[in-house]
């Protein structure tokens, strides 16, 4: 072996030693349950497979990758076990949320079995949404922000929405409004990274809502890089590898609008003062508000669907901060052109995806998912809400949302954008 081979030897040995110092300390000093197991047998990927030129266009880690993952596995089985859960204090079991009559009109919970009728080929839409994904991301024609940069150049920050889960190898990015706090709920059973009585939750709806979208209960990719420093893209790579990647997405319009009713049609302090009174200054020149969402709702003081437009279409409104992620892209939160999704479902067609995506998962034994939403804000509402904005600033939103219409398959809106 040549001198330069040697040193590069003792350079990746050098790496390991340092990534489980890192990790061995992380785990003493009792950081939240992670896991390395990157062994993880992935499932069969639905669709066709990829070319062998694609193939290799994938492939995440080099021969050193290999290395580090085969040592890390070894290594590291120890430190898997001995992972620490969050326990958190326990209010009395439920099946089901209290909701009042309001919260339960905007939010649309149906806590009844629904059976909807079952797709006869659900691999084969599967197939097709996968398939119009990497094309619209290999079409050089079609271009939006941050389309072209590779994985490397998202910021840690961006990376907040992929929740891991090592033990099933499971990564999953959650877009708001699109059923994502019963999809937490099944990861946080899953991973059983939260505690009842000394024993992980079992049923996803007995993990109450205020725990579930918790940022401590989620192990995220965020997190990486304060544990691991430098070999944090390297880990997560080897994740995005080996593991079932999946998210859920729902027609983006659809999606605005069911944003805006639950966040603020009704009472929500944080929204109100954060969003709703800077809105309600700056489009319909209210000078002196409450300062309380229940004052303000008392005296008639709402937000309207044309002033959150209006908020939407501002240039100056991300010069001041990105979206929040209620209203965020589902792109820009997941990042499908960097990210290959393994399985894409759709909140249209919720039940059948949750069953058939659990499936793949080999978890349908374990959990099943939890009554889904009664669909209250339907595509069909989209020409009542829409109603009342101008032509133009429709024409204006769709090309602000023009990228998840066509990445994940969604008609374009020609009813709403024509006379």
């Amino acid at each position: 072996m040549t001198k330069t081979r040697l040193v590069r030897l003792w350079l990746v040995l050098g790496s390991v030693f340092m990534i489980l110092l890192i990790i061995v300390y992380w785990d003493s000093v009792g950081a939240a349950r992670f896991y390395l197991r990157t062994a993880w047998p992935r499932p069969r990927a639905l669709g066709p497979r990829p070319t062998p030129g694609q193939q290799e266009e994938k492939e995440f880690a080099s021969d050193v990758d290999d290395i580090l993952d085969k040592l890390l596995r070894e290594g590291l089985k120890q430190s898997v076990l001995s992972g620490q859960r969050v326990e958190q204090p326990s209010p009395p079991a439920s099946s089901k949320p209290v909701l009042s009559a309001m919260e339960e009109n905007v939010r649309g919970y149906d806590w009844s079995t629904r059976g909807a009728p079952q797709n006869p080929d659900p691999d084969g839409r599967q197939a097709e949404r996968r398939s119009v994904l990497r094309e619209f991301c290999a079409n050089a024609s079609f271009v939006f922000p941050a389309k072209e940069r590779s994985f490397d150049d998202i910021p840690n920050y961006e990376l907040n929405h992929l929740i891991v889960d090592d033990r099933h190898g499971v990564i999953y990015c959650y877009v708001p409004k699109v059923a994502c706090t019963n999809w937490k709920r099944v990861m946080i059973v899953l991973s059983e990274s939260l505690l009842d009585q000394g024993a992980p939750y079992r049923n996803p709806l007995d993990i109450p809502r205020e725990y579930v979208h918790n940022s401590s209960t989620h192990l995220t990719f965020n997190k990486f890089w304060r544990r691991y420093g430098r070999f944090s893209r390297h880990l997560m790579k080897i994740k995005l590898k080996k593991y079932t990647k999946f998210l859920f997405v729902r027609d983006p319009f659809v999606r605005l609008i069911s944003a805006f009713r639950s966040k603020f049609e009704l009472e929500n302090e944080e929204f109100y003062r954060k969003f709703a009174v800077p809105m309600l200054r700056m489009y319909s020149n209210h000078t002196s508000l409450p300062a309380s969402v229940s004052e303000a709702f008392s005296a008639g003081l709402k937000v309207s669907f044309t002033n959150f437009i209006q908020y939407l279409l501002d240039p100056h409104t991300e010069k001041v901060a990105p979206f929040n992620e209620h209203w965020r892209q589902a792109h820009r939160l997941c990042h499908p052109c960097q990210i290959d999704y393994d399985f894409v479902g759709k909140l249209e067609t919720l039940d059948q995806d949750a069953a058939q995506l659990l499936r793949l998962l080999r978890v349908d034994k374990l959990l099943r998912f939890p009554p889904s939403y009664r669909n209250r804000t339907a595509s069909s509402w989209e020409e009542d809400w829409f109603a009342q904005i101008p032509l133009a600033w429709r024409q204006q939103l769709y090309k602000l949302y023009e990228a998840d219409f066509v990445l994940f398959g969604y008609p374009k809106p020609e009813n709403l954008l024509r006379d």
